[in-house]
């Protein structure tokens, strides 16, 4: 199976946005479109389709950041959360540990994404206060892939 590729949804009255242009990038956000798309419960999602402003840290500017998903959920109580949904390897949720070559390419690039990414997470949270939305970083712990 493709770790990439369109997602054909079976209920496209659901999907806010456009439903033929669908993307995934692995076997979690595969995996969470179809939970989305065939779960009554799930009133309405997207991927993708939400712009989020944020300050890098790398070079002080302000970027554009696309969360994986938006979504809108009726719980069993019968109220209606909305929440944005990153999709993250659990590896990359948590601060890089320092190794003895503190100088090397790859922890440089470790730590250089680790604060792109709480730059990106930080203004997700930040969005979703407003709105009184829910901000959720899920792993394949969660997702169980």
């Amino acid at each position: 199976m493709s770790y990439k590729g369109r997602f054909k949804p079976k209920y496209p009255e659901k999907y806010k946005g456009d439903p033929t242009n669908i993307i995934y990038r692995s076997l979690w956000e595969l995996r969470l479109m179809r939970y989305f798309d065939q779960t009554s419960s799930v009133l309405e999602w997207s991927s993708e389709e939400i712009i989020i402003p944020y300050r890098s840290p790398i070079d002080n500017r302000i970027h554009r950041y696309f969360p994986d998903f938006y979504a809108k959920i009726r719980t069993a109580e019968g109220t209606i959360n909305s929440m944005l949904i990153e999709v993250k390897p659990a590896a990359q949720t948590k601060e890089p540990k320092i190794p003895e070559n503190t100088r090397s390419r790859k922890y440089l690039k470790e730590v250089m994404t680790w604060g792109v990414n709480q730059a990106k997470w930080k203004a997700a949270r930040e969005f979703c206060a407003d709105r009184r939305w829910e901000f959720k970083i899920m792993t394949e712990k969660e997702i169980g892939v």
